[in-house]
């Protein structure tokens, strides 16, 4: 027998890969299983992103290997839209990376500045993959915990009171997945002064800014002396409806992109013309994207909002993102167990809390990703 790196350990299977296994086994059997649990659009990018692609592929250079470092107008597209909805100026030359979407840059950041051991501060409930990374590289995630009396922001006396001489990355995601909790300009402020003071780099995931967000687009990069010691993913695939096209990006100074570039340019052979083309096009949507968008997603929230109700849950309603985040009703411990009895007993399919860390006990996330007719469905499974 072939024995597997010793990486693979502390590395568990991704918690959707093996669960969605099991939905699409009950649905070959004849179960109608409705998924709320994976957040992947549903719907559409714009006929504008779709015609983009496909006028791109009589284009002489389509099918050859594209730079590393995207396409010109790609970085320039993207300048554009961080400084029109963000106020941050990017330099497109040689601050801006495209990828073959955001989970690609967080093992690339990973790998390009994490040594066996380091320590990283990984948000205890938070993205999984920042704790398979950190481990696959061998370093050591050290969670800090995220609680709803502190609006699921980080404890800074709390993080202080830590031994951070050895912690390398610190992991930020906001507008928070799963909790959806939006995160402040004065909470920043403390995050680049915290990072600055401990020689930290700090890593902000971002793609959730656009989704259900009434309140003004951030960037760590609105912080005065960010660029000194932070990165900023974001992603296409959530506020443009491009899950299934890869494409983000990762910002940053010329050093810390550089770093990336060089693990990015040993890893892939560029992201193919069309869809970088696609990209272009999705990054110049006007107001009106962005506002139909949103009328699609309240409607089913409200909709999701009355199916938390009927289980006896409770929620923030001033939240962001493609979720909602639910308190287990009273009486009920175990996140697991209750999303496996809802599942086999009416064939829907919640996430637990628990994927996100043991701060998720207690909770579970509800995916906005489905038709209003398809949640008022399992509103009448109830």
């Amino acid at each position: 027998m072939i024995v597997p790196a010793k990486r693979l350990d502390d590395v568990k299977e991704y918690y959707f890969s093996g669960k969605l296994r099991e939905v699409r086994q009950m649905i070959a059997d004849g179960k109608k299983v409705i998924n709320m649990g994976i957040g992947s659009p549903d719907l559409p990018p714009s006929q504008a992103v779709i015609a983009a692609i496909s006028n791109a592929m009589t284009d002489a250079k389509a099918h050859e290997y594209q730079s590393y470092q995207g396409l010109p107008e790609l970085r320039e597209a993207i300048a554009v839209f961080y400084s029109s909805h963000f106020g941050v100026s990017l330099n497109p030359v040689n601050e801006i990376l495209p990828l073959m979407g955001s989970k690609e840059g967080i093992m690339h950041i990973s790998m390009a500045f994490l040594n066996e051991g380091d320590k990283v501060l990984i948000p205890n409930p938070g993205y999984p993959t920042y704790t398979s990374a950190t481990k696959l590289v061998g370093a050591e995630p050290v969670f800090y915990n995220l609680s709803e009396t502190n609006n699921w922001e980080p404890d800074f006396e709390a993080l202080e009171a830590q031994d951070l001489s050895a912690v390398k990355i610190m992991w930020v995601n906001y507008p928070h997945m799963p909790t959806g909790a939006k995160g402040s300009r004065a909470m920043f402020e403390k995050l680049v002064a915290f990072a600055t003071k401990h020689n930290i780099l700090l890593v902000n995931d971002n793609p959730y800014s656009f989704v259900l967000n009434d309140d003004a687009q951030l960037s760590l990069f609105q912080i005065e002396g960010a660029k000194e010691v932070a990165l900023e993913l974001n992603s296409l695939s959530k506020t443009f409806n491009m899950a299934g096209w890869r494409v983000g990006m990762v910002m940053g100074n010329t050093q810390l992109i550089d770093a990336v570039l060089k693990v990015k340019s040993n890893m892939d052979s560029g992201m193919f013309y069309g869809i970088q083309k696609g990209a272009v096009a999705a990054l110049d949507s006007g107001p009106e994207w962005f506002t139909e968008l949103n009328k699609v997603y309240a409607r089913r929230r409200n909709l999701i909002f009355k199916l938390a109700d009927l289980l006896g849950c409770t929620y923030d309603r001033n939240t962001a993102g493609l979720f909602v985040w639910a308190k287990l009703p009273a009486g009920i411990e175990n996140a697991e167990a209750y999303v496996d009895t809802i599942l086999y007993g009416k064939h829907i399919f919640l996430t637990p809390g628990t994927v996100f860390g043991t701060a998720g006990e207690g909770y579970i996330r509800f995916s906005l990703c489905a038709d209003e007719a398809i949640i008022a469905e399992a509103i009448n499974r109830f």
